[in-house]
């Protein structure tokens, strides 16, 4: 190693030493769905889907597994957050959340999660700052993990069931029309953007702002 080297070597360290250390992770950010191509453009991976917008539109990387999940850190409406997309299968969210703000030692109205809602008209979000699972099973999830239902959500809505007697795995398994899809993607970005206002002004700011909105 040559004179030149070591003094390199010595101003890197001396760098990294003066760099100031990444604030702690404040909030979780969960995008709800299920791994794997066979789901990722169903009604069910709205979540997942949401969280790829928001990455797709700031360089976000969400590509870490940990805590059952595919993770990444970054700033998210001025506070410090984990991005979160559980890995293991929808019914089973919880654990991924569960594990990830035990680590970190965050608080249940510091987790904001974004998940497909069928009682909204496809493209509709809503914004809610506790409340029941409403029948969604990764929320429900959530919740048992948990042991509480006072989280932060965004949903997204992604229609009803066509009649009464479809069944519902079915029909959340089932990928949105060309015309749907056309109404969806806006809805995407905009369940980040309301995602991220939770996260800066509270649910109930978001909620004035983004609730029963549509392109």
């Amino acid at each position: 190693m040559s004179i030149f080297d070591v003094f390199a070597k010595l101003e890197a360290e001396k760098a990294q030493k003066a760099a100031p250390a990444a604030s702690p992770v404040e909030w979780l950010v969960v995008g709800l769905g299920n791994p794997g191509d066979k789901y990722a453009m169903t009604r069910h991976n709205a979540g997942f889907r949401a969280l790829d917008a928001y990455c797709a539109k700031t360089g976000q990387k969400i590509d870490r597994l940990k805590f059952k999940a595919l993770t990444g850190e970054g700033t998210f409406g001025g506070a410090r957050v984990l991005f979160l997309k559980p890995q293991t299968f929808m019914n089973l969210s919880g654990e991924a959340v569960r594990e990830a703000a035990a680590f970190y030692k965050i608080p249940p109205a510091r987790i904001v999660v974004l998940f497909d809602d069928i009682s909204l008209d496809v493209g509709r979000l809503r914004v809610r700052p506790k409340g029941s699972a409403g029948g969604q099973n990764g929320v429900k999830s959530i919740i048992a993990q948990l042991g509480t239902d006072q989280f932060p959500r965004v949903k997204i809505g992604v229609g009803a069931k066509p009649h009464p007697d479809y069944d519902l795995a079915d029909w959340v398994l089932s990928r949105l029309t060309p015309d749907e899809e056309k109404q969806f993607v806006p809805a995407l970005a905009r369940a980040a953007e309301a995602a991220e206002d939770v996260v800066r002004n509270g649910a109930a700011h978001a909620a004035q702002y983004f609730n029963g909105k549509s392109e």
